[in-house]
């Protein structure tokens, strides 16, 4: 199996991550890269220089040699004929315009936050709410479109609603109270925290972060109804989301309230029986959850990058008896799992279920 797929905003911190991750992907082969019209026609390597000469590629792995002479083209541009699918790693405005365009013709996988919320667009972490890609029927059936918009939660949210998941199947979740600790690496390098603002401190405010959690985690792990939408969950969330000077990984201490008691042995079996059914994706962790019996873990730099940064870390898991259920310490990766290989995780899925094939 192989299908051509082309990567849009390719010159950015998550198109850098999307090429990182696809370079030597058994069923995705990257025919075309687009970006911003100032790039466009310049070899990739070029478009990352700066003017002194320094190459702004951000990832621990080098460039991936057979992008480095590939001519970027203007995203609007792009012939969708000739591709099965593209992702698109572009800011929520660039976004709003161009992924409707793609899914015209092909099905476009976007990390950007611009279509979250529409009705008729599913959410989806794979293993987790895969049943609401239902959606996508309907959406193309809306809009007349062949191809279609899935978007992948926020960073922050995928750990999140994971980790909530198991629970709620098990004991039902009644309310969940949430404080994060994210990492820089979260806030970009254009317009990010400075580097001085994060040496000895901790920044207690994301703009606009909290928000988008506590509403995508109702969706995601909301009801389908009838097929056409979902129906939130009808449990609260609430937020509070900072920044740490961590790199990668964002770590979130989680309370949540039951509707049945907990117990935690259970919980932990719970947690085990969701590590099923994604072993056929390439990009899927051993585990999709690894819980932690060690109460000093997990730890960003130490467990973050275990499968490949796929997996979503449980620690320090243990009743709480102010809320009536359980309270835990949780990790997520948010430039893997979070980011262009969650999104990737998605298109593998939609392919194992024939929803994305080659044209």
């Amino acid at each position: 199996m192989e299908l051509k797929v082309g990567v849009v905003g390719a010159t950015g911190i998550a198109g850098q991550q999307f090429l990182t991750a696809l370079d030597q992907h058994p069923w995705f082969k990257v025919e075309v890269l687009a970006s911003s019209p100032r790039s466009a026609g310049k070899t990739y390597e070029d478009a990352l220089k700066t003017q002194e000469g320094r190459i702004n590629w951000w990832q621990n792995e080098p460039i991936p040699k057979r992008f480095k002479s590939m001519v970027l083209k203007q995203a609007k541009d792009i012939d969708t004929s000739a591709l099965d699918l593209i992702f698109t790693a572009v800011e929520s405005d660039a976004a709003k315009e161009l992924e409707p365009i793609f899914a015209k013709d092909i099905p476009t996988i976007s990390t950007a936050s611009a279509y979250r919320m529409e009705d008729d667009v599913p959410l989806l972490i794979p293993g987790i709410n895969s049943e609401q890609m239902s959606l996508i029927a309907h959406q193309q059936e809306k809009r007349g479109w062949k191809g279609f918009i899935v978007p992948i939660p926020n960073c922050t949210t995928y750990g999140l609603a994971s980790s909530l998941a198991p629970i709620d199947r098990e004991y039902g979740v009644k309310g969940v109270i949430m404080t994060s600790l994210q990492a820089t690496s979260g806030a970009g390098r254009n317009g990010g925290v400075l580097s001085l603002d994060m040496i000895d401190n901790l920044v207690p405010y994301i703009p606009g972060e909290e928000a988008k959690v506590e509403k995508e985690t109702q969706k995601i792990l909301g009801s389908l109804g009838g097929g056409v939408s979902v129906t939130p969950a009808d449990f609260g969330v609430s937020c509070t989301c900072t920044r740490v000077p961590v790199t990668d990984g964002h770590t979130e201490t989680v309370f949540v309230a039951t509707e049945k008691p907990v117990d935690i042995e259970n919980l932990k079996k719970a947690y085990a029986d969701f590590n099923t059914g994604l072993k056929e994706l390439p990009s899927a962790p051993e585990s999709l959850f690894t819980v932690h019996e060690d109460p000093f873990h997990p730890q960003p730099r130490i467990d973050r990058d275990k499968d490949g940064g796929m997996s979503t870390h449980i620690g320090r898991m243990r009743i709480d008896n102010v809320m009536g259920g359980v309270k835990f310490v949780m990790l997520s990766h948010n430039t893997k799992a979070g980011a262009a290989k969650g999104a990737i995780l998605v298109a593998e899925e939609l392919v194992i279920k024939g929803i994305i094939r080659s044209n």
